[in-house]
């Protein structure tokens, strides 16, 4: 993951000097991967609507599961962002605390979104048939593996900052905007696959 290859580099440089160069390299090679990611998703979005858009898409009624791990990767954000907050004021210990709370959030989100699969299974919603229950399956498993992804990034700052926790607030910046980022993907593809109706997408694909 592009994610794990940020973090591996940000295991080396204090973020003085040329740290700062690595800091900045980083950063850009973050928001690189986040462009590619969004017109991935983008893609997936544009052929779920169009797939929506056939004569045999059904309504997908969601496990209300999605909303618990909805809340959980809203209170993953929110902890990075204090986290990133507490390491720029140096305060290490509050930084580390939030950091590993925020991680435990991300883990728990993965664990939950199993816990939806299990309930559309045991609806007999299965990955092939409804198009509606294809996507779900293949959009929150490519999210799923994002956030994976993230999460080794996670344990790589994680062990960064144990070591020299002076010159880890950049670390947990960058931490901090990719969970941001996962959050802000996860509420788009949440809203697509609620509203997203078949009547929804053969208005918009001229077909009504």
């Amino acid at each position: 993951m592009t994610a794990t290859l940020v973090a591996s580099r940000l295991d080396h440089g204090s973020g003085r000097g040329p740290g700062d160069a690595r800091a900045n390299a980083a950063s850009i090679g973050l928001w690189v991967f986040m462009g590619v990611v969004t017109a991935l998703f983008s893609l997936f979005g544009m052929a779920y609507l169009i797939r929506m858009n056939s004569s045999d898409a059904v309504t997908l009624a969601l496990p209300w599961q999605l909303w618990i791990s909805t809340a959980l990767l809203v209170a993953g954000s929110v902890t990075f962002e204090r986290a990133s907050a507490a390491s720029r004021r140096e305060d290490a210990v509050r930084a580390r605390g939030l950091l590993l709370a925020g991680g435990l959030c991300a883990i728990a989100f993965l664990c939950v979104q199993l816990w939806a699969w299990n309930a559309l299974l045991a609806a007999q919603v299965m990955p092939a048939g409804n198009p509606a229950g294809s996507f779900f399956y293949l959009l929150t498993a490519m999210h799923g593996l994002h956030v994976a992804g993230g999460l080794l990034a996670w344990a790589w700052v994680m062990r960064a900052f144990r070591r020299e926790p002076e010159g880890g607030a950049w670390r947990i910046a960058l931490c901090a905007r990719y969970w941001h980022f996962m959050l802000a993907v996860w509420l788009a593809l949440f809203a697509m696959l609620s509203w997203v109706t078949p009547d929804v997408a053969r208005f918009v694909c001229g077909t009504a």
